[in-house]
């Protein structure tokens, strides 16, 4: 199995706009971030987590030819605004893709991006996803899904465990029930924010709690804000990385 972080930045990405902070004007490419985003290759198949608000650019990056699967982990518009870039591929091989997401995602999505999943007479399109209500493991070409609920703030998200990773974005804690689940788990990516405290993410000194309580032996940081620059990735803890655009992992 192939991961690559595909986006590693907060909703304003990195250089934020109008912002001419250290990590803004940074020449270190790695403190340049798109979107969260997230690739999953497996069993010859390509998986997408979250259409971020720069999919094309990251599609065009890592020459993407194909996505068979979408996993949404909520309807926040930096995870969802690249929703019609999914259309090129549709254009190559004319198939409509199946996505995943909770009830509530779902609803969000077909109401805001109605043409991508409906075809209107007279209109031209054609549906370009399929969507799948989730609240339990599912598989998918040959392994198992395993949605992870998630607190975001006052909202809630969906995080994903496949084999013995689990990428956990946007969130500000982990229900207990949600910890049973992330046992054993070989990569952990988490959202960790920045340093100091927010309401609706953890900072990283909660994300790195979390990680210690799952016994993680590595874990990577994502969801980055122009407040960390990637060189202060030297006061993490041993076994504790800050993520960048285009981090590739390979696990069995």
């Amino acid at each position: 199995m192939k991961i690559t972080i595909l986006g590693c930045g907060t909703s304003t990405g990195v250089p934020m706009v109008g912002c001419d902070c250290p990590v803004c004007a940074s020449d270190n490419p790695r403190d340049s971030r798109t979107r969260a985003s997230l690739l999953v290759c497996y069993n010859d198949h390509t998986v997408l987590v979250d259409t971020s608000t720069d999919l094309r650019e990251q599609a065009l990056r890592h020459a993407i030819r194909r996505i068979d699967a979408v996993l949404f982990s909520h309807a926040h518009a930096d995870h969802v605004n690249g929703i019609d870039d999914l259309r090129g591929f549709h254009f190559i091989h004319k198939e409509i893709i199946p996505c995943f997401a909770s009830r509530e995602t779902i609803e969000t999505l077909q109401s805001g991006f109605s043409y991508i999943f409906n075809e209107h007479e007279g209109s031209g399109y054609t549906p370009l996803l399929a969507a799948h209500e989730i609240n339990s493991p599912f598989e998918l070409f040959g392994q198992s899904i395993i949605p992870i609920p998630l607190q975001h703030g006052l909202t809630s998200s969906l995080g994903y465990r496949i084999g013995n990773f689990a990428y956990l974005t946007d969130c500000s804690a982990i229900p207990d029930t949600s910890f049973e689940l992330l046992q054993g788990l070989e990569l952990l990516v988490i959202d960790g924010l920045r340093w100091a405290e927010h309401p609706f993410h953890f900072n990283i000194s909660g994300a790195i709690a979390a990680a210690r309580q799952l016994n993680a032996p590595r874990t990577v940081l994502t969801h980055l804000t122009h407040q960390i620059a990637y060189s202060e990735r030297v006061k993490l803890p041993f076994g504790i990385e800050l993520a960048y655009d285009g981090m590739e992992f390979y696990l069995q």
